[in-house]
């Protein structure tokens, strides 16, 4: 019998128990806190670590787990709840237009007009990601364009690893690079005590880099994918991908081509426009997920109403949309449950009193590049940009000027090991929800991206390393 790896839900349920085993070893301590009126968030206090009672997670923390990732089971208060109700009605949305074919005669259009030109796809859809990354630290919100990319990939004969790479890397390595991310960059100068526009040529220097790093490595390996399809690392899926994402209609081009009518125009109009109007209201408007849900839910309507959809034909597709993506929903909210189990140990500010004395006392070279490898071991424990700010730049930061290093390069090396960690990160439930989206193995991910991890790496300490010497 040939051994398979395990399925996401046992990877992260495997995870949930082993950091729950970690809670009985490692000591259980917290830092001082207090109101940090700039951040509008409780912060560490540096110097006040102390041991506390221990909170080891038992049999019923490990079974409650997934279900506090979705919420809080004593004060009912949302954790990634919101995220996968959101992800259940971006299905439910996807379903209605897809049901009217307006998907499907839009793809056939661009590939047509596209031939022979495909692969410039990469790099432009790639570089509105980064934007999106590095100007609001886009990252839940990309989990409702794996349904349009995909299918557009895997029509132009590349396959759903060249779609899930395009947005993941594309947003990731712009929150890698981020400039003016307020989630992170921002929160984490701030949290820092400098201005957030401090180091900031660093950070666009990084980020071009990265990003040309990211797009050669796709277009190379999409283009080895179209010329050779049994080099796709889910070539096994090649067919049930097809099927799944194109809905049964052939990927190769040259068939009967689907009526491209005014309805299913119209149609394909609105579903950009919700897309459009969904960043602006992330980015300017102050949306998060309930405004996000409540527009698709509204935009559905309008798709059904303009395909003069019946009220049964409406409820039973979007019902059938959402259930596609239910197994997305639940990988969120186990991913969002080992932080939880972590948290209740009180493991968190344990870990950070051991980086804070693993660095202090060195040499500014190695000072900036132990940092940044403590904020990639952190990052693994604490997947979001925000909370790992406002975790450890007051801890950390200080430490500094001990050892002459600029305190912005302390905020460059976070995000950089934030940015990087997240793109692979099995507690972050961007990744494993967008990999569930694109129905790749998270292995399978691995084996793709450790060759780009190695180079983002190089080229993230060398930058850093080059700054300290500078300044």
């Amino acid at each position: 019998m040939k051994l398979k790896f395990p399925s996401a839900y046992t990877i992260l349920f495997g995870l949930i128990i082993a950091v729950a085993v970690a809670t009985w070893f490692v000591p259980a301590g917290q830092y001082d806190r207090e109101m940090s009126e700039t951040l509008g968030k409780e912060v560490p206090i540096p110097g006040t670590y102390k041991e506390v009672e221990p909170n080891p997670q038992g049999f019923a923390d490990v079974v409650l787990a997934p279900i506090a990732g979705f919420f809080d089971p004593g004060s009912y208060e949302a954790r990634a709840v919101d995220v996968a109700l959101f992800v259940l009605i971006i299905g439910g949305f996807l379903g209605i237009v897809t049901r009217t074919g307006a998907i499907d005669a839009g793809i056939e259009r661009a590939m047509t007009a596209l031939r022979g030109r495909e692969k410039w796809m990469i790099p432009i859809l790639m570089a509105l990601f980064a934007a999106g990354g590095t100007i609001y630290g886009m990252a839940e919100e990309t989990l409702a364009f794996y349904g349009l990319i995909i299918p557009v990939m895997i029509a132009a004969r590349y396959d759903a690893v060249t779609g899930v790479a395009i947005i993941m890397l594309g947003a990731g390595v712009g929150t890698l690079g981020s400039t003016i991310n307020p989630f992170a960059t921002v929160i984490a100068a701030n949290a820092a005590g400098i201005a957030f526009t401090d180091g900031i040529l660093l950070r666009f220097v990084l980020l071009i880099l990265c990003w040309l790093a990211c797009v050669i490595y796709v277009m190379r390996y999409a283009e080895k994918v179209k010329a050779n399809p049994s080099a796709s690392i889910v070539a096994d899926r090649r067919q049930s991908n097809e099927a799944h994402f194109l809905k049964g209609r052939e990927a190769a081009a040259g068939n009967h081509q689907l009526d491209f009518t005014l309805t299913r125009k119209i149609v394909l109009l609105v579903f950009v426009l919700a897309f459009a109007v969904m960043i602006w209201g992330v980015s300017a408007g102050g949306w998060w997920m309930a405004e996000m849900s409540g527009l698709f839910i509204v935009a559905a309507i309008l798709v059904g109403v303009i395909a003069r959809m019946s009220e049964e034909d409406f409820t039973n597709t979007f019902v059938d949309g959402a259930r596609d993506l239910l197994g997305v929903a639940l990988v969120i909210g186990i991913a969002r449950g080992i932080v939880v189990v972590m948290d209740a140990g009180n493991m968190t500010d344990t870990i950070l009193f051991w980086a804070e004395g693993a660095v202090s006392g060195l040499p500014a070279i190695a000072f900036i590049n132990s940092m940044f490898g403590i904020e990639v071991a952190l990052s693994f424990f604490v997947p979001s940009s925000s909370g790992l700010a406002v975790l450890t730049m007051p801890i950390m930061a200080p430490l500094a000027d001990f050892a002459a290093v600029p305190r912005d390069l302390v905020v460059t090396a976070y995000q950089s090991a934030s940015g990087l960690v997240n793109l692979i990160n099995p507690t972050f439930a961007v990744v494993m929800g967008g990999l569930a989206l694109g129905r790749v193995p998270y292995e399978r991910w691995l084996r793709f991206m450790w060759p780009l991890l190695l180079i983002l790496t190089v080229i993230i300490m060398a930058a850093i390393s080059i700054a300290t010497l500078l300044n």
